[in-house]
């Protein structure tokens, strides 16, 4: 297994679990987002664009989601 099929396992296994823990907080949508990001690296370094650029794509909308999350926490009902 090479560093770059390491950092791969590392980054898909990264969103498993945030993606699990996205109902505790808008902080685990958060690092959902920046584990898309490592994937999307991953997959442009390793030459599948077509994953990296989906995985940009998702980082983009749990990014938006993290927010939308924060806000609502934020603000009094």
């Amino acid at each position: 297994m090479t560093a770059l099929d390491l950092f791969g396992l590392f980054a898909v296994g990264a969103m498993l679990v945030f993606y699990a823990l996205e109902a505790r907080s808008p902080w685990f949508v958060l690092a959902f987002a920046g584990a898309c990001v490592l994937a999307a690296l991953y997959g442009f370094l390793q030459g599948a664009w077509p994953f990296g650029a989906v995985e940009l794509v998702w980082a983009a909308v749990a990014l938006w989601r993290s927010r939308r999350l924060a806000r609502a926490a934020v603000q009094p009902l």
